[in-house]
């Protein structure tokens, strides 16, 4: 089996059986805020694109690229569809021209030609993703791939069970605006920042631990940031708190906890994997290229500006009322809302800030109200400072996910009092009637849910699935005196109440155990 890196989550897999083309991303993403890195623009991508399959995990831009896959990818490819709750990814994908598809069941092995198996497993909680993140597991001539890219399984066992795994395609670096968006203290920001790297890799470990495999592969990030207002967040600055740090750094991490079988992809590196051996082949050094990042970066930013200022030219809209649109927009979602709605359950306001900067527009979410309304001095506990033709945009293009676009750009500033409000941004992920009545029946349906299971961690028995996502808490609690942490999603419980400590959340079930 022959993996070809070209880029961030992307790569091409190639047997003697046909050739799997996944997530290939060129164009800058999130209001021209991510590009790849390091740079693919550079490959062969007619050649690439001649393709038998095609899998795309998921519709964030660092993954589907519209313009990318319409110009460059064979339509003559078979798309290989994960068993999302919408259709949205199918929808999108027969707009670009593909007309061949399998839809894939959630864990089920499926028979290709010439004795090639995958099998997909998708997430579909109303937080992954835009409504769904997955994963890809490839097996063909006695070799096995998992790309699990940025998603996050709860466990790996359904991939495990079907024999071991020779090279693991996981995420390690930041795909998140946190901490850098908000508005608190130097101080508190960086040491917020090392704690989420910490994380980070904390949860890239379990995940190679648990599965095992031959040879670890670090994808799906960094991205790098080449606008001038955020140049600040490329880890090139020697900051322990960046949390994007690149696979350089992954390798000195990994080597620190004893990890030897990490394999760097370079766009355009070659990795030959057979059950014996992984012989791998790059365009550049990669202890050469990691070296001179900066310089790399320098000269892919002064290359890119025009990209970047082209994109800028389009998004003014002045003929938009968005207080108006918003109204029209949000406020029927606003009724058909009962979990989201009452789990943020305070105002959350939207200051827009002028073209000239002299200038701001506060509005104001009311989930309590269930009305969009011009700010009139309350104080909120949830604010979001931006730049008003970002959102004119975000309108003007009909937007349904506003976290996958706005808040991803990172060109936002934010301000909380207290915990981390889940829902908030699980409303703004939903802006579609579709959207927010899957979410509010995901909620309804994990909400009801009763996990009976109890497990024992130290001196504590506790319910074995964690309250936020059901990631299974024999593989991902650490106690910690009287404290759970789920290193899953980093989410945090104090266990003598069940109280969530790191957001508006359900708590866990805990009890002390014998003695």
């Amino acid at each position: 089996m022959k993996i070809t890196g070209t880029g961030h989550a992307g790569l091409r897999i190639d047997t003697a059986a046909g050739s799997i083309l996944c997530d290939p991303w060129v164009n800058p993403a999130y209001f021209a805020s991510w590009f790849p890195f390091p740079d693919n623009s550079g490959l062969d991508w007619e050649t690439l694109g001649d393709t038998d399959y095609l899998y795309v995990s998921h519709l964030h831009h660092d993954h589907f690229d519209p313009a990318h896959l319409k110009r460059y990818v064979s339509k003559k490819a078979t798309v290989l569809l994960p068993e999302y709750p919408t259709s949205q990814l199918r929808d999108e994908l027969r707009d670009l021209g593909f007309t061949r598809f399998v839809q894939t069941r959630d864990n089920e092995v499926y028979e290709l030609d010439g004795g090639l198996r995958v099998m997909i497993q998708a997430l579909t909680s109303p937080t992954d993703g835009p409504i769904g993140d997955s994963s890809l597991w490839v097996e063909h001539d006695g070799v096995r791939l998992l790309n699990q890219n940025d998603a996050r399984p709860t466990d790996l066992d359904e991939f495990a069970r079907l024999g071991h795994v020779h090279a693991h395609l996981l995420q390690f670096s930041g795909a998140i605006w946190y901490p850098m968006v908000y508005e608190m203290t130097a101080a508190a920001k960086r040491a917020f920042g090392r704690q989420k790297r910490e994380r980070q890799f904390d949860r890239t470990w379990r995940y190679i631990d648990e599965l095992g495999a031959t040879h670890v592969f670090p994808i799906a990030g960094p991205p790098c940031f080449l606008d001038d207002d955020l140049w600040q967040f490329n880890d090139i600055f020697g900051d322990d708190s960046n949390i994007f740090p690149d696979q350089s750094v992954f390798l000195r991490e990994y080597a620190a906890v004893g990890g030897t079988n990490g394999v760097v992809l370079l766009p355009g590196s070659v990795a030959d994997v057979t059950p014996e051996d992984c012989a791998t082949t790059h365009p550049v050094p990669v202890d050469e290229f990691f070296a001179n990042k900066r310089e790399h970066l320098a000269e892919m930013r002064e290359r890119k500006r025009p990209i970047i200022e082209a994109e800028k030219s389009t998004w003014r809209h002045p003929e938009i009322d968005v207080l108006k649109e918003m109204k029209l927009r949000m406020e029927p979602l606003l009724e058909s809302s009962v979990y989201i709605a009452e789990g943020i359950g305070t105002p959350v306001r939207l200051d827009l800030v002028s073209y000239d900067g002299t200038e701001v527009e506060s509005v104001l979410i009311d989930f309590p109200g269930r009305e969009v309304r011009p700010a009139a001095g309350e104080r909120v506990r949830y604010s979001f400072r931006v730049r008003r033709e970002l959102v004119e945009h975000l309108i003007h293009i009909e937007e349904g996910d506003w976290v996958n676009s706005l808040f991803l750009s990172c060109r936002f500033s934010a301000t909380r009092i207290g915990r981390y409000n889940e829902y908030i941004y699980a409303f703004f992920e939903c802006l579609t009637e579709e959207r927010m009545q899957y979410a509010e029946g995901w909620y309804d349906e994990h909400e009801r849910a009763v996990d009976a299971e109890d497990i024992e961690l130290g001196a504590w028995s506790v319910q074995r699935r964690c309250p936020h996502l059901k990631a299974d808490l024999r593989r991902f609690g650490v106690v910690d005196g009287d404290v759970l942490t789920c290193q899953l999603h980093g989410w945090k419980f104090d266990l003598p109440s069940g109280r969530c400590l790191t957001s508006v959340a359900p708590g866990v079930r805990a009890s002390l155990g014998p003695g």
